[in-house]
């Protein structure tokens, strides 16, 4: 389908408007603390949040076959909080000063108080999962979890960047996006209707992969005006994508060596920044990731075969076009 702009998640969201709501006001009442300082850095968090796409698809699986439950809106605000522990924790450990434009926790406080702020979003998500007292919500998000904490000590643990290969960062972007995407797309159809789990939880595996490639893909194509982060952000903290990991065979010599003296600055300059992304650019790594992303959207699009019309799945569909077009 030929567009002029991929639709905006406001559109995507139209049919769960109304619970997203419900679901802010589940996150404010999770996270409240009698606490000072936590409650000031808690009402900094909320303030620059963003915008509840992975709620939204929970929200949305929740609504597939005409069997939504009011759980579903407490059980997507869990996923926000998991999704915004993982964000504040990433943030202090790669010594990033912004998010979506804005300072970090880390930044503003410091790298100790963003950790213990990450340790408290998991606990209270967490102990909100115990008072629902179902297993099995626990259990997929122990599990999504668990896949984040080991993907990221992959990524720390690969010390030789240019070493990182296709199928390692497909391995990385499995645990640290897919999983939790999945996730909420399967904790979804968990509390409505139950025969769409496994068929909800595969599209949201498959979206998870598009969308996180789509967004390595917007560090070498956007700008901070439309990102709200420095273009270039990935390759100034020395973090190998899909983009140059596609053209890493092809390089001559010459080009060989001055991506490896990039990789030895600590704080390298703009204008090397930008010779590396003109150099994929022209080496056909941009091409390459978005054709990959739009496989795996095409995937995401069968998964959802089968599944009853409905607003939701409309939206759903939608929300692929989202992932691998938009633009912020």
């Amino acid at each position: 389908m030929l567009r002029t702009a991929p639709p905006k998640l406001a559109q995507i969201q139209a049919p769960i408007h109304d619970r997203l709501e419900k679901v802010v006001e589940e996150i404010r009442r999770i996270v409240v603390a009698d606490f000072g300082p936590i409650g000031e850095i808690n009402e900094y968090l909320l303030g620059i949040r963003g915008k509840l796409f992975r709620p939204s698809l929970l929200l949305l699986c929740n609504e597939i076959g005409g069997q939504p439950d009011a759980k579903a809106d407490t059980l997507a605000a869990v996923v926000e909080l998991i999704h915004l522990a993982t964000l504040v924790h990433d943030d202090a450990v790669d010594h990033s000063v912004l998010r979506r434009g804005m300072p970090t926790v880390n930044a503003m406080w410091s790298h100790q108080v963003a950790i213990i702020m990450g340790d408290y979003l998991y606990s209270r998500s967490v102990t909100e999962l115990t008072r629902l007292g179902d297993l099995e919500p626990i259990r997929i998000l122990a599990q999504a979890s668990n896949a984040m904490s080991v993907g990221e000590m992959r990524q720390l643990a690969s010390y030789d960047a240019l070493g990182f290969d296709e199928p390692a960062y497909y391995q990385l972007i499995r645990s640290k996006t897919a999983s939790l995407i999945s996730a909420a797309c399967e904790i979804g159809a968990l509390t409505g209707a139950n025969s769409y789990r496994a068929q909800l939880g595969l599209f949201g595996h498959e979206l998870g992969m598009a969308f996180q490639i789509a967004d390595d893909l917007l560090d070498y194509t956007a700008d901070e005006a439309v990102t709200g982060k420095p273009s270039g952000l990935d390759l100034r903290e020395h973090k190998v994508t899909l983009p140059l990991i596609a053209v890493l065979p092809s390089l001559s010599r010459t080009e060989r060596d001055e991506l490896e003296a990039f990789f030895r600055e600590q704080e390298p300059k703009d204008e090397a920044i930008s010779s590396i992304v003109q150099l994929v650019r022209r080496r056909g790594g941009l091409d390459y990731a978005r054709e990959k992303a739009l496989e795996y959207a095409r995937r995401a699009g069968q998964a959802l075969e089968g599944v009853p019309a409905s607003p939701a799945l409309d939206a759903l569909r939608e929300s692929i076009v989202y992932a691998t077009e938009r633009r912020r």
